[in-house]
């Protein structure tokens, strides 16, 4: 009678041990991404989510798409990823300004997250920039695995310096 309950327990566990293993985003701050890039022989492009602790489709968009394991995998190895509170009180020094909070309504915005997001703060939005941190593209909107691995291919694997976005998409008419 117990081995009837002892090989379900012991499948489960197997199961569960020998599964499959998310693999956790490696997010950095804003300040380390800028120090590794600024180091490395071959630096990685950027990938900055912009966020704010009440936005729920961020929530949604940080555990459905980037703790997906696909797209954890090839975010890790092609961009250097960063989380951006776009509501964070902390100074940013970049490019020899430094950004501060912006006090308006009842929350505000960080000015490096109103400048990646070219004044239109929307959340979430990511924002991919190149090599030597220059804009690629914010991308505004929950975006699900598929669609966001498409656009995360596009700036990686520089698609994007020779094929439009329409014609790579099959959106062009």
């Amino acid at each position: 009678m117990i081995r009837n309950y002892i090989y379900p327990l012991l499948l489960l566990l197997v199961l569960s041990l020998g599964g499959v293993q998310a693999q956790e985003v490696p997010w950095m701050s804003w300040e380390e991404a800028v120090q590794k890039a600024s180091t490395e022989a071959e630096p990685k492009k950027m990938f900055i989510d912009v966020y704010t602790d009440w936005c729920g489709w961020c929530k949604k968009m940080d555990k459905d798409t980037f703790q997906d394991s696909e797209v954890a995998a090839y975010m890790t190895e092609n961009f250097y990823m960063v989380k951006l509170d776009a509501e964070q009180k902390e100074p940013i020094e970049f490019g020899g300004k430094t950004y501060t909070f912006v006090a308006s309504g009842r929350r505000g915005y960080h000015q490096l997250a109103a400048a990646l997001l070219q004044g239109k703060l929307s959340y979430p939005t990511v924002v991919f920039l190149d090599e030597n941190l220059k804009m690629l593209s914010p991308v505004p909107g929950y975006q699900k695995k598929d669609a966001f691995l498409k656009i995360a291919r596009y700036f990686g694997e520089n698609i994007y310096r020779d094929t439009s976005w329409e014609a790579y998409s099959g959106q062009s008419r």
